[in-house]
């Protein structure tokens, strides 16, 4: 059992007997008064958003989920094609399944599958990844008035702000979970 306090997005909770992934978390104090924790949930099973807000002490199933090991293959359409790492199977997800996380796939990356009842609803990717950079603005050397950072598009296609430094060819490394910048690779 977790406690509302200990809720945070990727996370995987059970309500009312079915899963949910949180999407969105946001922690509130009230006064003296027990915190509140306001949630952005997607079902796993009908892949449909809620909202839900948990007051005060209360405690949360963690949803029984299993993870296996496997590899992203390809893309069609709004369909997402991965192999199992144990067996070799492929198998498929929706684009609704995945989410935003699409942003952050490239072929033969690996991951983690996330299986109810022996089907497929989500994936856990891993936390930093490395991408190259595709197109970026050269930087102006004396352009630090503001917060010293332009707009790069990566490899698949998303697009973040990068330091100054960051050319057309590097390699940096994204947080996942934010879809910010982390370092430069090469």
């Amino acid at each position: 059992m977790l406690r509302i306090t200990e809720l945070k997005a990727g996370e995987f909770i059970s309500l009312n007997n079915k899963p949910y992934e949180i999407l969105h978390c946001a922690h509130q104090s009230i006064g003296r008064g027990a915190g509140i924790v306001k949630t952005k949930l997607r079902d796993l099973k009908t892949a449909a958003i809620i909202e839900k807000t948990f007051k005060g002490q209360d405690r949360i199933e963690e949803a029984s989920l299993e993870l296996i090991p496997c590899q992203f293959i390809y893309r069609r359409s709004n369909e997402f094609y991965f192999m199992d790492s144990k067996n070799f199977e492929e198998f498929c997800l929706s684009k609704s399944r995945i989410g935003s996380k699409d942003k952050f796939l490239k072929e033969e990356i690996n991951l983690e599958a996330v299986f109810t009842d022996k089907e497929p609803v989500s994936m856990n990717l891993p936390i930093k990844l490395d991408f190259e950079v595709t197109d970026t603005e050269p930087g102006v050397k004396g352009d630090t008035a503001g917060a010293a950072t332009k707009e790069a598009t990566i490899e698949t296609g998303f697009k973040l702000q990068v330091p100054l430094f960051i050319k057309k060819g590097d390699i940096i490394k994204i947080d996942t979970r934010t879809g910010k910048y982390f370092g430069r690779v090469r």
